[in-house]
């Protein structure tokens, strides 16, 4: 049995991509098929130069994002995050306060295990 919310299934539920990078937050939603739905930044926000890194930047784009998924008609979502920027959490905060309902979260910030090669040793 799958799990429905709103009469929908999990796996048919719209996806909201959050990428959160040292000077920016960005955030896209798809549909099921990942077909685009919307888009916005802290730059589409009103946000220039420093500020677009500040955590408020990364919590007003996601409530702008979240009332245009209202607008849409979409108020059930999934939500993917990745990076480790200051708007990180922020954004998904945001979302929740403009009356989206969020499913669940996905961290997918890539992460090296080995890092790179160490320098090779000085002989002297």
């Amino acid at each position: 049995m799958k799990k429905e919310f709103n009469g929908i299934p999990f796996n048919e539920l719209p996806i909201l991509y959050i990428k959160a990078t040292k000077n920016n937050t960005l955030i896209h939603a798809t549909d099921a098929k990942y077909k685009a739905i919307m888009y916005t930044s802290c730059r589409l926000e009103g946000f220039k130069n420093a500020r677009k890194k500040t955590s408020i930047a990364g919590q007003t784009t996601g409530i702008a994002a979240g009332q245009r998924l209202l607008r849409r008609g979409i108020n059930t979502i999934r939500v993917c995050v990745k990076g480790i920027g200051p708007g990180r959490m922020t954004a998904v905060q945001g979302l929740a306060s403009a009356g989206v309902n969020v499913v669940s979260i996905t961290d997918r910030t890539p992460l090296c295990e080995l890092g790179p090669r160490p320098r090779k040793i000085r002989r002297v």
